[in-house]
């Protein structure tokens, strides 16, 4: 059976996200406070607050975790119209008792937005260190740290245009499909040019480009807050949730391609779950260490 409870965070704004690291041991919380606070689970069963810092001058939107191979990472979204790449310190104290002690430091600022920066997702691990970003002006950015040692640079590898109003994005995970990127909407005006909140985006291996698959039309017709891809295995087709006023899950199942070498995709709507016509957002998947 599944219990709640409610943990005090001390944050002095809305909090808009919370991130679990890859284990489900950490988690992060970030808020309007312009503040993020890291959180590890003591062998009680209860959660700690072990850091908190100010990492933006405006609301932040997001907060996500690289994967661990990577280190300690963490990485920060705001209306600032910034990105921002936090690592993890552990140093030994130097009094009489000696202990470990934690700190966050800033690696990078990312500046390349004009407007908010509404999500950030790091890519799955097969695709090295790379960090995707969107934004109010619906511009898709993909970075990557050429050497995972030195997080303090970053290259700006893809620059895509999406419609205005991007408010969230995610990547494909799985290992035997190209690379995949969807992105999310909750503008009025784009749905309507679109006749969809949703497009989809593939890495061409023959161009070395993402190129826009197609958006998903028919399914979601209202602001699109959240979305997430579902671990994948191994199956054939992908799981993606979607977060509008309802939650919707749609299946994409891949054909062959087409000749600019970009896959074909048929979509159905397995799913669809009531939220009484209010704003949903998506904290991920279960089994997401498979």
């Amino acid at each position: 059976m599944f219990t709640s409870k409610s943990i005090p965070t001390d944050h002095k704004d809305l909090i808009h996200d919370v991130s679990y690291d890859y284990y489900g041991k950490r988690m992060a919380t970030c808020s309007s406070d312009q503040s993020v606070k890291v959180w590890d689970l003591g062998e009680d069963g209860q959660w700690q607050c072990t850091a908190s810092w100010k990492t933006h001058s405006g609301s932040v939107w997001r907060v996500t975790w690289s994967h661990p191979e990577f280190g300690q990472v963490l990485a920060t979204c705001s209306f600032d119209r910034t990105a921002c790449i936090w690592e993890e310190q552990v140093r030994e104290s130097t009094g009489s008792v000696r202990q470990l002690q934690t700190h966050w430091v800033k690696r990078t600022t990312l500046v390349d937005s004009r407007t908010s920066v509404n999500d950030i997702k790091f890519a799955p691990k097969h695709l090295g260190l790379q960090l995707a970003t969107c934004s109010t002006d619906g511009q898709l950015r993909i970075y990557e740290a050429p050497d995972v040692m030195n997080l303090s640079q970053w290259s700006l590898l893809h620059h895509i245009s999406c419609k205005p109003g991007s408010s969230c994005l995610s990547w494909n995970p799985s290992r035997i499909h190209s690379p995949m990127l969807v992105v999310g909407t909750d503008d009025p005006g784009s749905m309507h040019m679109m006749a969809s909140g949703l497009q989809l985006f593939e890495y061409n291996e023959t161009s070395r480009k993402w190129q826009k698959l197609q958006n998903i039309l028919g399914i979601v017709h209202d602001p699109v807050h959240d979305v997430s891809f579902a671990p994948n295995p191994g199956r054939s087709y992908h799981m993606l949730a979607v977060a509008s006023r309802d939650v919707h899950v749609i299946r994409l199942i891949p054909k062959d391609k087409d000749q600019h070498g970009l896959t074909k995709l048929d979509t159905r709507h397995p799913a669809q779950f009531d939220h009484n016509q209010s704003q949903v957002s998506l904290k991920g998947w279960g089994n997401r260490n498979v």
